[in-house]
C-alpha cells in the first residue's frame, strides 16, 4: 500500500503541519479536515494538483512523497 510521507518530509525540513497548511492555503483553498486527512493518510485519493503543490512547497519530487507500506 502506498502512503504519503508528508510527516517524514516535514520532520526532515524542520517544518510543522501548521506551516504546510498555511503554504497550501496560499496556493488555493483546502479545508483543514481535507488537509489533515491527507497528512494522516486517511484519504483514498489525492489530486495531481495537490501532489504538484506539495512537491513545490516541500521542494521534492513526486516519488519522495510516497512510501510503500505492508500495512493494509
Amino acid at each position: 500500500m502506498l502512503k504519503l510521507a508528508v510527516k517524514e518530509l516535514l520532520k526532515q525540513k524542520k517544518k510543522t503541519k501548521y506551516w504546510l497548511f498555511n503554504q497550501l492555503n496560499n496556493m488555493g483553498n483546502i479545508s483543514y479536515t481535507n488537509f489533515n486527512n491527507l497528512v494522516e493518510n486517511k484519504t483514498q485519493s489525492i489530486k495531481y494538483s495537490n501532489i504538484e503543490k506539495l512537491c513545490k512547497i516541500l521542494e521534492c519530487e513526486p516519488n519522495d512523497l510516497f512510501i510503500s507500506s505492508e500495512d493494509n
